[in-house]
């Protein structure tokens, strides 16, 4: 049995057109029952009359432009009051006279162009029917025309309402795509730092360290394997980073550092001349998520700057796992060599900031008593599940 949403999934699909014309058959069809003549709207008093082939015209012309009322609404809302001046004139009064409200609050609604002025000649153009009608009539008060004018105005406005309301709602529309696109290029700009930034600052510590090694052939061809591999490891970063901005390339996949990854980080920091003691405890959580990757990008983050900025410094890891958090810390002593933020950037530290508090985690980075840098940052494992 089909379902009734699929069926409304399937009318959707049809041409406006024709799902705007039932209605219009629907009046059309009425407008011909005996049992309904002389039962639509009476304005002015005019003697009722048979229907005749006018009479047959008026309502055609009352009803089917309807199917056109959201694609050309200026030309429906003319046709249609048309025939709604002859139908009244002559005495008709069929119940097609509905469709004039109608055309009114499509109009209002779907009009684009040229809105004051529509209202003005339609408006200029009720006061000779007004006229008309109560010459050929029984000499209906004035204030009856005012009433039936005011009903007109309202479906006008309403027709407005909906266009505002639509309006509103694109713009809000647009504004969320905006902003998603723009948290999306942030993204993306975190994923370039963090990957280039590591990769590319310790293959420059160790080409620098190279130059001073021509002596000792077996240390030159130890860095400049580790240089080598660095390269290899910042490509195949660049690789996945490419995959998620274009899922069809790659596997589309979360992007998740395999375990012993942090190690390998250490390990690389290490061969650039870095001393740095680590320390993992307890066992990752199978529910962490984003949570580790987080972790890690505090450890790819911090790691290079304390190599950047106070190398040959004693540098300190220490991520400890629990089933509801991860800790990481680093540290530097401050004894190294060169001054600054082992920190790293602002951009960096920004990013980290944003990254774990994303998460609800705490993140904080500054300089140590006696001297040195220290980044900490506890993840809430579960939030990221």
């Amino acid at each position: 049995m089909i379902s009734l949403r699929r069926v409304s999934v399937r009318w959707r699909r049809f041409d406006v057109t024709i799902r705007d014309l039932p209605l219009g058959l629907l009046l059309l069809g009425l407008s011909f029952l005996p049992a309904f003549h002389r039962h639509g709207t009476q304005l002015g008093g005019v003697p009722a009359r048979s229907f005749d082939v006018v009479a047959a015209v008026a309502v055609v012309l009352e009803c089917l432009p309807l199917a056109v009322r959201r694609r050309w609404p200026l030309l429906c809302l003319t046709l249609v009051s048309l025939g709604f001046a002859v139908d009244q004139l002559r005495g008709y009064h069929s119940v097609a006279g509905v469709a004039l409200p109608v055309a009114l609050l499509s109009t209002g609604s779907r009009l684009e162009r040229h809105r004051r002025a529509t209202a003005l000649v339609f408006s200029a153009a009720y006061v000779p029917l007004a006229v008309a009608l109560s010459r050929l009539g029984s000499g209906e008060p004035p204030a009856e025309f005012v009433t039936f004018y005011l009903v007109l105005v309202l479906a006008w406005g309403a027709g407005a309402w909906l266009r505002g309301t639509r309006t509103a709602e694109a713009e809000r529309r647009r504004r969320v795509a905006e902003d998603t696109r723009a948290a999306e290029r942030a993204r993306i700009a975190r994923e370039l730092h963090d990957v280039v930034t590591h990769h590319v600052t310790a293959m420059v510590v160790q080409a620098e360290a190279a130059r001073y090694l021509t002596a000792a052939p077996d240390r030159l061809d130890q860095t400049l394997t580790a240089v080598s591999d660095t390269g290899r490891r910042a490509i195949t970063d660049l690789r996945h980073l490419l995959d998620l901005l274009d899922p069809g390339h790659g596997s589309g996949e979360a992007r998740t550092p395999p375990v012993g990854r942090l190690l390998t980080l250490v390990e690389q920091t290490r061969r650039a001349g870095q001393p740095v003691e680590f320390t993992e405890e307890g066992t990752p959580s199978e529910s962490s998520g984003s949570a580790d990757l987080v972790a890690y990008r505090v450890v790819q983050e911090a790691l290079p700057n304390a190599l950047k900025h106070a190398r040959g410094s004693r540098t300190s890891v220490r991520v400890h796992h629990s089933a509801r958090e991860i800790t990481v810390e680093v540290s530097t002593d401050g004894s190294g060599s060169r001054e600054g933020s082992p920190g790293g950037s602002e951009r960096g530290l920004a990013g980290l900031r944003e990254r774990v508090g994303i998460l609800g985690g705490e993140f904080s980075a500054g300089s140590r008593t006696g001297g040195g840098f220290v980044v900490r940052a506890r993840i809430p494992a579960e939030s990221a599940s």
